[in-house]
């Protein structure tokens, strides 16, 4: 829930230079987060780096410590309270400039070097990078984002970029499927104004694809977009290297399209690469504009990006 917090362009947001970041740094506030398996246990941090740990929660709070981790701070309280202490009290400080200026450059070339991966043609389908740089560039501010999936969420998660605070909702630590109907169903009632996208991986489309009923019935336009490559993708990065078979990951090009369309919402299918996905979604956008829930079906390559990512 914390992405987004730093706005779109944060000079200080360091997305894909996180662990370069965090292995040069001498201090590590830990404002709410806890060492679980996305910082690695707490085996990320630094030993000689002062470690300030922040949470409500105790248990949270030393979450895997004495382990592979050890706060020199602990501070059971709230996090929000926490940082408006802290900046009235560092009135005036300053962080290294050649530090910050240093992941800066090693993360616009990371930023070049994805979106170069994105320039690559994909036989016969879309780039999954190409259609989500094309979504990134249509996102209005008051967007928000429900991410659920596993492969194409995850490349999701390196290109598309939240706009402000709780505009992107995904499972969080639990990592399951199916919450895409439930969070985006939650977020155009607490926020009818809001452009709400659902990032669909195709596996977990098929989990809550039936709320497509509910957002017509309730009059609550969302968009889905769904990138579908055929596969458990997310599962077949890890499983085929090891065992040399995708017995269990393969799925089919479905028309979940056509699902949406029985539900009485929108379908719009994109299947070959010489479609524009650009022309694709603002038309889909402008659908939606009009009081309808649009599902926009995408056909995609593979890629790269993510080889060597295990599914958790």
């Amino acid at each position: 829930m914390a992405r987004g917090i730093l706005g779109k362009n944060s000079p200080l947001h360091i997305r894909h230079e996180r662990s370069r970041a965090l292995k040069e740094a001498d201090l590590v506030i830990l404002a709410g987060t806890s060492c679980d398996f996305r910082l690695s246990y707490g085996r990320v941090l630094p030993r000689k780096a002062i470690i300030i740990a922040v949470n409500r929660d105790k248990i949270q709070l030393y979450m895997n410590s004495d382990i592979f981790w050890k706060p020199s701070v602990a501070i059971q309280g709230d996090v929000g309270s926490f940082i408006q202490e802290l900046s009235i009290n560092l009135t005036g400080y300053k962080c290294n400039d050649d530090w910050l200026e240093k992941l800066k450059e090693t993360e616009r070339l990371k930023e070049e070097a994805i979106f170069k991966m994105s320039e690559q043609p994909s036989l016969d389908y879309h780039n999954p990078l190409k259609v989500l740089y094309e979504l990134e560039k249509i996102l209005p501010d008051n967007a928000i984002l429900v991410a659920d999936g596993g492969d194409f969420v995850g490349t999701a998660a390196n290109i598309l970029r939240p706009r402000g605070p709780l505009q992107w909702l995904d499972p969080g630590p639990f990592g399951t499927l199916g919450v895409g109907g439930g969070f985006a169903l939650g977020a155009k009632l607490c926020r009818p104004d809001a452009q709400v996208w659902i990032v669909y991986g195709d596996g977990s489309c098929a989990f809550s694809i039936a709320e497509m009923d509910t957002f017509v019935r309730h009059k609550l336009p969302v968009l889905a977009l769904v990138g579908n490559d055929a596969a458990w993708t997310q599962i077949a990065r890890e499983q085929v290297p090891i065992f040399g078979t995708s017995v269990a990951c393969n799925l089919a090009y479905t028309n979940y399209h056509d699902v949406a369309i029985g539900y009485g919402a929108k379908g719009v299918l994109i299947s070959s690469n010489t479609e524009d996905i650009s022309k694709a979604l603002t038309q889909a956008t402008h659908i939606y504009a009009q009081g309808n829930s649009v599902l926009i079906n995408v056909l995609i390559g593979k890629s790269k990006f993510r080889e060597g990512s295990i599914a958790v």
